[in-house]
């Protein structure tokens, strides 16, 4: 899937094509394109054309859209404002199968909870509950539910639970670890 979604935005590029360092391994690696045909992209910039909200949790209304400015927030924002969530949607997003990624603080358990859709077919379970099993440190760190409607995954990952998480991190750096482990749970399907 991750093969056929990357090959799919060289080819919209028009032969002129800049990826983040971890799309042009995969390209390179997979024979998408060779090395010296592809650019080269800052890391920290994929997030500057993302689309942010804060929301409302109760009635998912609208606080106010944000800049890319309001991801140098820290993570600890959303338990200061445990009534809000915060909504991405990017471009990038269509690369990994994914539509928007909102997190959160759960109000029970203060974790930090990161809720998407994932465009895998219905098939692909054992090997999405594989990846989720040994690279989350929790017993109960993901709900994982086929939704016929949409024809996609809904997932809810305790983000405490990813390797590299911890609460110093900005929303920037959160979404970006999210990012990783969503593409290199494609690269594992697409490994299967």
């Amino acid at each position: 899937m991750l093969r056929k979604r990357l090959l799919q935005y060289i080819e919209e590029s028009n032969g002129s094509v800049a990826l983040f360092p971890q799309e042009k391994e995969f390209a390179v690696k997979n024979g998408l394109l060779d090395a010296d045909k592809v650019g080269a992209r800052e890391s920290g910039s994929r997030f500057e054309e993302a689309y942010i909200e804060r929301c409302e949790k109760e009635t998912e209304e609208l606080i106010a859209q944000e800049s890319f400015i309001f991801l140098n927030q820290p993570i600890t924002y959303l338990k200061k404002h445990k009534n809000e969530f915060v909504f991405l949607e990017l471009g990038w997003f269509d690369v990994i199968g994914v539509e928007a990624v909102s997190i959160e603080v759960d109000d029970v358990f203060g974790t930090y909870d990161a809720m998407l859709g994932l465009k895998l077919q219905k098939k692909y379970r054992s090997q999405i509950e594989d990846y989720l099993e040994n690279v989350l440190k929790g017993q109960t760190s993901y709900d994982l539910l086929f939704n016929g409607e949409d024809g996609l995954w809904d997932l809810n990952i305790t983000l405490n639970d990813l390797p590299d998480f911890h609460e110093g991190l900005t929303m920037l750096a959160t979404y970006e670890l999210i990012y990783d482990f969503l593409f290199h749970l494609l690269q594992k399907v697409d490994e299967a």
